[in-house]
């Protein structure tokens, strides 16, 4: 391939403006490699450091044809996009990140886990329901026992979708569809792996990360890497990701969430098949960060070294609870004051309690350091409106 570098003839298709398709960008700028973003959103981060940004759906067939029409590669940073566009962009030739393929499974949690079950992956024992008056009936038939976790087929995001269910009052305000019950897994700690794989089939996966949960709204607090796991079992975790990667012949990036169990068993729990939360104290923390790595299989380059050069941890910044509106950051300049602290924000001009507002990572000479500054940092800044 010719150079892409300054090549007004190569240009990428992005499908979404959130913060991920902004730090794409910022890779894509220090490369001076032309990106496109289509988002409905006039307001989205990514209007500011595009070379086009287009306001549009990312679900519209025809808008997202359009959209991608002379583009040399189409990306993703959200997976609610029309996966039949990608689906004829691929026909026409134009290679797509991820491919339709797998696009349409993982936007399906209920397709996505019998895929895994399908191929001889690990992962927790489920039934499928395609109503939840049918999952109600499993209970009253004493097929389904309590707890389980419940997913929404479709439609579910960033923890919205997902319930742990222990008893039947828990059932009140579930979203109408298909959905699975999960089996409650014992975790002894959640693990994730970002896994690159370009068009010819290498493969190479950034260090596994440990994620800590907050414990009401089912979103990372924490990223910590290296992981407090012996290296045998890291071990085991990369190369499970790397089999779930092969599995679904995904291009580009697809983070691996992994359950490790108290009695020390793998299971898969989900993937993303774009960059993800996990790996965004790769930018800090890797020669080559996961937006870059992105970059680099959708240009056909060589992939980065993505071993880990010193601990860090991640630390999500989001919206206090008890407040919406305008966007305001309380604090700010004390949490700078942290050192070895780099912080992301993503340029929402809306909050609301536990939105994703940014992040920041924090680097040191042990994970206790580099965590002790991160939540110090964390615990300084207040997001409200």
């Amino acid at each position: 391939m010719a150079s892409i570098f300054s090549n007004p003839d190569f240009q990428i298709a992005l499908l979404g403006g959130g913060q991920l398709g902004k730090m794409i960008l910022s890779e894509a700028r220090r490369m001076d490699i032309a990106v496109r973003v289509l988002d409905p959103s006039a307001d989205a981060p990514c209007r500011l450091g595009a070379q086009h940004f287009v306001q549009g759906s990312f679900m519209d067939f025809d808008t997202v044809m359009a959209f991608a029409e002379g583009a040399q590669a189409v990306a993703i940073e959200i997976e609610s996009v029309n996966a039949d566009a990608l689906e004829a962009l691929e026909a026409k030739g134009v290679p797509c990140f991820p491919q339709s393929h797998v696009l349409r499974i993982i936007q399906n949690k209920v397709a996505q886990k019998q895929f895994y079950a399908d191929h001889g992956l690990p992962t927790s024992d489920f039934q499928r329901f395609s109503t939840l008056k049918e999952l109600t009936q499993a209970i009253d038939l004493g097929r389904l026992a309590f707890p389980f976790v419940w997913k929404l087929g479709q439609g579910g995001y960033d923890g919205f979708g997902v319930s742990v269910i222990r008893i039947a009052d828990d059932l009140a305000g579930l979203s109408e569809g298909e959905c699975i019950a999960e089996t409650l897994v014992d975790i002894g700690c959640e693990i994730g792996v970002v896994v690159a794989r370009n068009k010819i089939g290498e493969s190479q996966s950034f260090p596994a990360v440990e994620m800590e949960f907050h414990p009401t709204a089912n979103q990372v607090e924490f990223v910590v890497c290296p992981s407090a796991l012996p290296p045998e079992a890291i071990a085991e975790a990369e190369a499970l990701a790397l089999r779930v990667s092969e599995a679904f012949n995904a291009f580009g990036l697809l983070a691996v969430e992994l359950f490790y169990t108290k009695s020390g068993q793998w299971l898969v729990n989900e993937v993303a098949p774009r960059p993800h939360n996990s790996g965004h104290l790769t930018i800090e923390a890797c020669s080559t960060s996961q937006f870059e790595q992105l970059l680099r299989c959708m240009c056909g380059l060589p992939m980065g070294d993505s071993k880990l050069l010193h601990p860090a941890v991640m630390a999500n910044i989001v919206g206090a609870e008890g407040f919406s509106g305008p966007v305001r950051y309380d604090g700010l300049s004390d949490a700078m004051r942290t050192p070895g602290t780099a912080f992301h924000i993503y340029g929402k001009a809306q909050t609301r309690p536990f939105r994703k507002m940014g992040h920041l990572t924090s680097v040191g000479r042990s994970v206790d350091e580099a965590r002790a500054r991160a939540a110090a940092a964390r615990d300084a800044l207040q997001v409200r409106a």
